[in-house]
């Protein structure tokens, strides 16, 4: 298997259980983005779909690829000769708190065209996963 053409991770500690946490993320009714309107065709496992809106942009499909309840979730988004990868992984840490982890992949032969995109997701990333943080905290 060959490494992917650019990779970002970002981990933030939660106040809350790994179960909890995955049980409050694993509603997209909770992603909570100013831009964006989030929503999940089918129950959250391998298959089903997420449609995301963007103003004055058309929907961008993902396809769930993975899911092991309680644990982790890839989210893959198939741009033209390239997919965006978004693995979620949920770990349980002592007194019932855990740590987030949000690992990014691109990949695939025409992934060079989509590079320059990338810096966003390095840029936003960090701040996302804080407030998916505050976001889980309150609301277990």
């Amino acid at each position: 298997m060959s490494q992917p053409i650019w990779q970002f991770e970002q981990s933030i500690e939660c106040e809350a259980s790994a179960g909890s946490a995955w049980k409050y993320w694993t509603d997209v009714a909770n992603w909570n983005d100013p831009l964006a309107e989030f929503a999940l065709v089918g129950p959250f496992e391998a298959g089903s779909r997420i449609v995301t809106k963007m103003p004055g942009q058309d929907p961008w499909q993902s396809v769930i690829t993975e899911v092991i309840p309680d644990r982790a979730a890839t989210i893959e988004m198939r741009l033209q000769g390239a997919v965006l990868s978004f693995r979620w992984l949920f770990e349980a840490l002592p007194e019932h708190r855990s740590r987030i982890t949000q690992r990014l992949t691109l990949d695939g032969p025409n992934a060079a065209e989509f590079l320059e995109h990338m810096a966003q997701f390095e840029r936003s990333v960090p701040d996302g996963m804080k407030v998916v943080k505050a976001a889980i905290e309150q609301g277990v």
